[in-house]
């Protein structure tokens, strides 16, 4: 489980501006708005598009929030940085996140192609736990993407980039990943308890990823018959 899992299903979306007279993100907290809507419109372009070409959507939920100030100190704290705004918006990559849940894997990398191509998104690192999953059967699609504005950004710079942390997954990795946030923010499991609830999760990891594979078999069978 990610942080921006923890932020979504513990504070749902965000998309207010941040207080810059509080905020971590300083006078920089008026723009993260902006640049999520930046990032949102391309994303639901995309969406549209789809649907006008084939009748289905590109994804089934999307999900984007700004990291909430308490969680970003938190998380500067943890990575023993200081709490800037250029920690914040320069050294980590995910005061933007979104995460887009799609039916099939194919949708998956097609919307990871559709934000590569995009000419304001410069893609700074990849992470793909759909093929190469984690230990614990963790499954889904990371991309840390530099967004090009017309604001001002933390080195100064004008255009600025802000960067985006964005997830996509389907329906399926997306329940696992649920079930095992629960399990992690439970504190009165017990070891054994936890041990054997591990080992299932694993176990549903690798049913759910065998699923995902059926169902896009099915899916791309019928659409050869169309």
């Amino acid at each position: 489980m990610t942080d921006f899992d923890h932020d979504i299903r513990t504070a749902g979306t965000a998309t207010a501006a941040p207080d810059p007279r509080t905020s971590i993100y300083g006078e920089y907290a008026a723009y993260l708005p902006q640049v999520m809507d930046m990032v949102v419109s391309r994303i639901e372009d995309f969406d549209r598009a789809v649907r006008e070409r084939t009748g289905e959507g590109a994804y089934e939920h999307f999900n984007h929030r700004i990291k909430g100030d308490a969680s970003m100190r938190e998380k500067c704290d943890r990575k023993g940085l200081p709490q800037t705004p250029f920690s914040a918006l320069h050294d980590i990559h995910d005061a933007i996140g979104c995460r887009i849940v799609c039916s099939f894997v194919d949708d998956v990398y097609a919307l990871a192609k559709h934000i590569e191509a995009q000419p304001e998104f410069t893609v700074l690192e990849t992470k793909d736990y759909v093929r190469r999953p984690k230990p614990n059967g963790y499954r889904s699609y990371h991309m840390i993407v530099s967004v090009e504005t017309p604001f001002p950004d933390v080195t100064r710079s004008t255009p600025g980039h802000y960067p985006v942390e964005i997830q996509l997954r389907t329906i399926a990795m997306d329940s696992w990943a649920a079930l095992e946030h629960q399990v992690k923010y439970k504190k009165d499991l017990g070891n054994a308890n936890v041990q054997i609830i591990t080992q299932e999760l694993k176990r549903c990891a690798d049913e759910l990823a065998s699923c995902d594979l059926q169902m896009q078999t099915i899916r791309n069978l019928i659409n050869e018959n169309r």
